[in-house]
C-alpha cells in the first residue's frame, strides 16, 4: 500500500483527500502544515505527497524547498487556491512536480496521484523483478529462486530505493534522508553499515550487485537484463 502525505492546514480538505485516497486503497496520512509534515516524514516511508501553499508556521513552498534541498525526491503535488501563473511557476521551480487550483475534483486528484507514482517508476504492486529475484515492499521480502527472505525494515527500504533505479548514483545523504528522515541524527555511516549487510546477504545472487562510487555514493547494478 502506498504511504501518501496529505499536508492541507484546513481540517475539512484535509479530512476529505485522505478519505478519498484511502476509499481508492492509499494509506493517507495527515499534516496540518510543513513541520508537521517533515516530523512525519522523520518517522514514515512516504511515497507521494499533497500540500498546500498557505498554511501556518511553514507553507508548501517552503516545504517543498526543504525537501528537495535535501535531495528527497519523492513526487509533490502542489492544491492551492493560488490561481496565477506566477504562483504556479513557483511551485514547479521549486521542485513540485503537479499543481491543481482549488476547488478540487477528487476524481482528477486520484487521477494524478497514479500518474504521479507511475512516473516515479513505482510498481502498481509494489514489487520489482530484477531477473529470478522478487522485492515485495509491503511484505519487506526478498525471493530469490523461490526461497523468501524477511529483510529489517531499513535494510528492505534501501534495497528496494536502489532497485528501483538501477544505474542511479545515489549519496549517502540522499539515502539516509529518504530512509532514516530528514531530521534523524544518524550519521552516514549508518548507511554504510547496512550496505555492507545487504551485501553480505545477498553476496551469491546472481541476479544483481551493490556497486560503491568512489566519492559520490552507492548504485545498484543489474547483472540480468
Amino acid at each position: 500500500m502506498f504511504n501518501i502525505l496529505v499536508v492541507e492546514d484546513n481540517a475539512d480538505m484535509r479530512e476529505l483527500f485522505c478519505t478519498v485516497l484511502a476509499d481508492h486503497g492509499y494509506n493517507s496520512i495527515p499534516a496540518k502544515d510543513g513541520m508537521d509534515a517533515l516530523e512525519i516524514m522523520d518517522k514514515e516511508y512516504i511515497d507521494l505527497m499533497i500540500a498546500d501553499i498557505m498554511m501556518p508556521v511553514m507553507d508548501g513552498y517552503e516545504l517543498t524547498r526543504s525537501i528537495r534541498d535535501a535531495k528527497y525526491d519523492l513526487p509533490i503535488l502542489i492544491v492551492t487556491a493560488k490561481d496565477q501563473f506566477e504562483d504556479m511557476q513557483k511551485g514547479f521551480r521549486l521542485g513540485s512536480d503537479d499543481y491543481m487550483v482549488k476547488p478540487i475534483n477528487v476524481h482528477e486528484l486520484v487521477l494524478r496521484v497514479e500518474a504521479l507514482l507511475r512516473r516515479a517508476k513505482i510498481s502498481s504492486d509494489k514489487k520489482i523483478t530484477v531477473g529470478s529475484t522478487v522485492l515485495d515492499y509491503d511484505a519487506l521480502t526478498v525471493t530469490i529462486d523461490g526461497v523468501e527472505t524477511i529483510l529489517p525494515q531499513k535494510e528492505f527500504y534501501l534495497l528496494y530505493k536502489l532497485l528501483s533505479y538501477p544505474n542511479k548514483i545515489f549519496t549517502r545523504q540522499q539515502l539516509m534522508d529518504e530512509i532514516w528522515g530528514m531530521l534523524s541524527e544518524t550519521d552516514e555511516r549508518t548507511v554504510n553499515t547496512h550496505i555492507n549487510r545487504l551485501r553480505d546477504r545477498f553476496a551469491d545472487c546472481s541476479d544483481f550487485e551493490i556497486v560503491t562510487v568512489r566519492g559520490l555514493g552507492y548504485k545498484a547494478v543489474k547483472k540480468v537484463e
